[in-house]
């Protein structure tokens, strides 16, 4: 593998100044290296590059922008991530390297929630059973990738209302510890209108265990979000959905305490933090 002829000192002494959580840029996400965040990782100017490059975390294709002259991949950094010194494989033109970031550690809250439904926390082998398919096809849904020359990374939030739940809680449902909070809720009334949240197709609609009537958006080149507990969807798999157009109406389908939307944003595969990318709520 032949050293990429770009990574001079002074590039590599700008990945480590990138390498500090809570950079902002004007389009592109809040740059937060932690487990749950978004890594913004320098790769080349375009006076360098004639073509865009490409990166990839493991065997997973990673999301590549243009910023002020300079492309960067945005990295989604799974909740699971180890903390440390981490590497893309990157490609520009002919040439192949990789390209060093650094993750560092953060500790979320705890939080805690009753549900009456106790069927939703302490489920029956059908439920199991159920819960268990749809989390493997979830998992296959968060991987996919469509490739497009140019990817709205400018979110709107996809509801006015209070913001509950934030993302990475470490939950406990009737005091029971389950998976990290892994998106952001937003408190409304049953039938709020849902937007979405950019530009995008419909990549898959359906009513799960825990999620409920759940919508999945593909912004392309592995962004995609997903709008969950809906009480009504109005959209179809394969449909052309534009930024702030009407996805569903709210609800409390699924596993839920109350009516209100949950939003998640889905990253190279890695679920993250959706307020890295509303600059309203920053």
């Amino acid at each position: 593998m032949h050293p990429l002829t770009a990574f001079t000192l002074s590039h590599f002494l700008r990945i480590a100044l990138f390498a500090l959580p809570l950079l902002a840029h004007a389009s592109l996400p809040q740059s937060s290296n932690v487990p749950g965040g978004v890594a913004l990782v320098p790769l080349c100017s375009a006076a360098v590059c004639s073509v865009a490059p490409q990166a990839w975390l493991g065997e997973q294709p990673v999301l590549v922008a243009a910023e002020r002259d300079e492309w960067f991949a945005v990295v989604g950094l799974a909740l699971d991530m180890t903390p440390g010194a981490h590497d893309l494989r990157v490609q520009i033109g002919s040439e192949t390297g990789l390209q060093q970031f650094v993750v560092g550690a953060k500790d979320y809250p705890a939080q805690y929630i009753t549900l009456k439904d106790k069927s939703k926390v302490e489920l029956s082998p059908a439920d199991l059973a159920r819960a268990e398919r749809e989390i493997a096809t979830i998992k296959e849904l968060k991987l996919h990738w469509r490739a497009v020359p140019d990817t709205d990374l400018a979110f709107i939030l996809p509801a006015k209302g209070k913001l509950g739940g934030r993302f990475g809680s470490r939950r406990y449902f009737n005091d029971e510890p389950r998976a990290p909070h892994s998106g952001l809720d937003v408190v409304v009334k049953r039938g709020t209108p849902i937007k979405a949240s950019a530009q995008g197709v419909v990549l898959a609609v359906d009513d799960y265990f825990f999620n409920g009537k759940t919508v999945f958006v593909d912004h392309g080149n592995g962004l995609i979000t997903l709008y969950c507990h809906l009480d009504r969807i109005d959209v179809q798999p394969g449909e052309m959905v534009g930024k702030g157009q009407q996805v569903g109406l709210s609800g409390k389908t699924g596993r839920a305490s109350g009516p209100h939307l949950h939003w998640s944003v889905v990253l190279n595969g890695a679920m993250v933090d959706p307020e890295l990318f509303i600059a309203t709520v920053r």
